[in-house]
């Protein structure tokens, strides 16, 4: 019996299933500012600071139902935007949607959520003054993690 166990401590990255690359970077692109943190044939690295996404080739399953993951973001109106002028629809008020892969996508606000970054990577990330909501401070109050 195993008396300590790991503690989860995040999300290093996640990979979406695509069908092709240079399509994928395109939309992407065209929603997000990123930088790519690498490319080879089968697969491309979207950088965000100290976390990841990772595009490979060839989606194996059916666009995703409730299955998805939340994206955080410094500007969700922009996002919004970007969507709308792609004619991307979402699927419900709370800013999901499908990418062209039917992955499925959903966009939160760094100010609404207890989600933090390091003032070093945000400074390495290039982001200044983004302040959490008093209830996101609430819910890291909660847990002795306010700022």
């Amino acid at each position: 019996m195993v008396k300590n166990k790991a503690r989860a401590l995040g999300i290093n990255h996640i990979v979406l299933e695509v069908d092709d690359l240079d399509k994928a970077l395109t939309f992407y692109g065209k929603i997000f500012e990123f930088n790519l943190r690498g490319r080879n044939d089968n697969n491309a690295f979207i950088d965000m600071g100290d976390q990841f996404i990772q595009l490979r080739l060839g989606r194996t399953q059916e666009p995703d139902g409730a299955r998805h993951f939340g994206f955080v973001v410094d500007n969700r109106e922009a996002v919004k935007q970007a969507l709308d002028e792609m004619g991307v629809q979402m699927l419900e008020h709370r800013m999901n949607f499908h990418d062209p892969w039917g992955n499925r996508v959903e966009v939160v606000s760094y100010e609404d959520i207890q989600f933090t970054k390091a003032p070093n990577i945000m400074r390495g990330m290039g982001v200044k003054n983004l302040e959490k909501t008093p209830s996101a401070i609430k819910e890291l109050a909660k847990k002795n993690m306010a700022p």
